[in-house]
């Protein structure tokens, strides 16, 4: 890749971390009333975009420093905790579907690793609530046990919504991204 190549992807990956910071900045939806914290935002969709469009590291490193930004912005109430929760699960879900993308590049493919982003992104989270939520908030892990089910269903739908978004709006902005 020549350098015109190279500042050219840097360019759009850091479109894509403004695009993500604004759509967290505007589009915060609480899923659950037993967990209000629990928002549901869209910020993941063009870290994905980012995963599928210049592979799964560049995807990852959209995510880092989007979670950083986002969370000494937009986000700033939760802290620490929330930029490591957001890499921890949207890295996860990122990488695992930008990885099997990569392999193939097909619509089935796509769909797969999607999937498979959602279920590696919601199972991650179960034991990175139980560590990290006690070490940040100081609350036991019974706390945590508490709300897991409420934890597994938040993963499951941010990451379902997000992929089925990306799958329908990525072929249309696969051409920019590319050219």
């Amino acid at each position: 890749m020549n350098e015109s190549n190279k500042i050219k992807k840097l360019a759009k990956m850091g479109m894509l971390v403004a695009i993500s910071i604004v759509f967290v900045y505007l589009i915060r939806i609480p899923i659950f009333p037993s967990a209000p914290f629990l928002e549901y935002d869209p910020g993941a969709i063009p870290m994905l975009v980012a995963s599928f469009a210049f592979g799964p590291l560049s995807g990852l490193i959209v995510t880092v420093v989007t979670a950083v930004l986002q969370g000494v912005t937009v986000s700033a109430a939760s802290g620490p905790y929330g930029i490591l929760m957001n890499v921890v699960a949207t890295g996860t879900f990122v990488l695992v579907s930008g990885v099997i993308y990569k392999k193939n590049k097909t619509m089935k493919m796509a769909i797969i690793g999607l999937i498979c982003g959602i279920l590696a992104a919601t199972i991650i989270m179960i034991p990175a609530n139980y560590i990290i939520t006690p070490l940040f908030l100081g609350v036991p892990t019974s706390a945590v046990t508490a709300i897991l089910p409420v934890i597994i269903g938040f993963n499951l739908i941010r990451t379902g919504i997000n992929a089925a978004v990306t799958f329908l709006l990525y072929k249309r902005v696969r051409r920019f991204l590319n050219s």
